[in-house]
């Protein structure tokens, strides 16, 4: 096989590769949605991303109602119960730590 026709496939594959959204990305425009600030939002994502596994970032994507409200508007304590709602105390304490974490360092 000529190595520019085999070339060019592959190419096209690694071009599509670098156009998937990384987790971190996806959880940082999720939590910019729910009203965290960007930087806030991009500190969060980035130590949940490393804390998290992929099944517990997609648990936590399903978290009832986050998705329409703001979560500024919410109590710490209403936050923690829906964390709860999941049954994954893990998810529980990296989201806390890294929301109390990123919210402080700014």
């Amino acid at each position: 096989m000529n190595r520019p026709m085999l070339i060019a496939p592959l190419a096209a594959l690694a071009l599509s590769a670098c156009a998937t959204v990384s987790p971190e990305a996806r959880v940082r425009t999720k939590l910019i949605d729910a009203g965290i600030r960007p930087p806030v939002a991009g500190c969060m994502a980035e130590r949940m991303v490393d804390r998290l596994s992929l099944v517990q970032l997609k648990r936590l994507q399903s978290l009832g109602g986050l998705g329409t409200k703001d979560v500024r508007g919410m109590s710490v304590d209403e936050l923690v119960h829906r964390l709860r709602a999941l049954q994954d105390p893990e998810i529980v304490s990296v989201v806390l730590k890294a929301g109390i974490g990123c919210s402080i360092a700014g």
